[in-house]
């Protein structure tokens, strides 16, 4: 690494609903943070990001609060972003930093171009010298291996907190796609829903994130799964526990989970027949914290008859695809997303 290398860094930024992801050029995926912002009240002062702000959420006293300023994966609240991005940046920041020279941010593909906007200004405000911009279907496609490139259609699914992306990719360009707004956060949603509505039990979203995780399926399970939860009842207004199984969590989540399938049909439908070909040659590839839900894959598979590809490690899968591209814009120039300026 040159002398200026040390000085001013290259990085790419996930900019996620729930989470933000910060590569950096020559170290890779350095930090993974949730996209949370807590400040005072009275001052807007910031007094924590990240993981240390999520530790607050849901447990603050009325002087201060907690802010997700992200929602369908665009941003909802312009100031607490920049707080969110600088904050992080910062924790990767080595004693002889300066500032940073070229930025590349994944963004969903469907945001419109005032919202585009928003976040090339946000990355230029914290000191990004150069900033570019890329689909987040297409990163995750670039960091789970595939040549984006070549003349073959490949297909594919990021599930993340405020988005889905589905995209069929060809020759550098999404040849059909659709970016939907919903995702991993609905499927949290839709959880705390059914605890109010069939217990009245309130839970809170770091609650129902945990029941995702270890129980929430897409389709019957070999063995079934049951956990514990914790919450207030709503009659009573004291604490409760009560036992939730798999089978209960699955048909919770299933309008959701219906609704990002349907989306990957109607994908599907509008795909020229030659690439068609490919996808079911290929089949699709699954990336993003939603591809972690439990025999997603197969209920995929038994809705469309193609072969469903988990990539590893999902949920970076976008962060090391804008971090490629960072490496080597020239390769990747065709991937990048024009901005109009105003």
């Amino acid at each position: 690494m040159s002398f200026l290398g040390y000085l001013f860094r290259d990085v790419a930024v996930d900019l996620g609903t729930a989470n933000t992801l910060v590569f950096i050029r020559d170290k890779g995926v350095v930090l993974n943070e949730p996209s949370i912002v807590a400040r005072e009240r009275s001052t807007g002062k910031v007094v924590a990001i990240g993981r240390d702000a999520l530790l607050m959420h849901e447990k603050t006293h009325p002087g201060i609060m907690t802010i997700k300023p992200l929602a369908n994966g665009v941003i909802a609240d312009y100031e607490a972003t920049e707080e969110l991005i600088k904050g992080l940046i910062r924790k990767t920041q080595t004693q002889f930093s300066f500032g940073i020279r070229k930025m590349v941010i994944g963004i969903p593909s469907g945001i419109t171009e005032v919202e585009k906007r928003a976040v090339r200004d946000s990355a230029e405000h914290i000191g990004g010298r150069e900033v570019y911009l890329v689909a987040e279907p297409m990163a995750a496609a670039i960091g789970i291996g595939l040549d984006v490139n070549e003349p073959m259609g490949n297909m594919i699914v990021d599930i993340g907190g405020g988005t889905t992306e589905i995209a069929v990719i060809s020759l550098g360009g999404i040849a059909s796609g659709e970016s939907l707004r919903v995702a991993g956060t609905d499927i949290t949603n839709s959880i705390i829903r059914h605890f109010r509505k069939a217990y009245n039990l309130a839970i809170g979203e770091r609650t129902a994130e945990e029941v995702k995780m270890r129980i929430a399926s897409a389709s019957k399970l070999d063995k079934e799964l049951a956990m514990m939860v914790r919450g207030r009842n709503l009659v009573t207004a004291l604490p409760e526990e009560r036992e939730v199984s798999s089978p209960t969590i699955r048909e919770a989540i299933a309008t959701p989970i219906s609704q990002i399938i349907n989306s990957i049909k109607r994908c599907l439908e509008v795909t020229k027949p030659e690439l068609s070909a490919d996808v079911l040659d290929r089949g699709l590839f699954l990336a993003g914290g939603g591809a972690l839900i439990k025999d997603l894959d197969r209920k995929i598979h038994e809705e469309t008859k193609l072969a469903v590809h988990i990539s590893e490690d999902p949920l970076t899968a976008v962060a090391r695809g804008t971090g490629k591209v960072l490496e080597d814009l020239e390769k990747f120039k065709t991937v990048l997303l024009p901005t109009k300026r105003y």
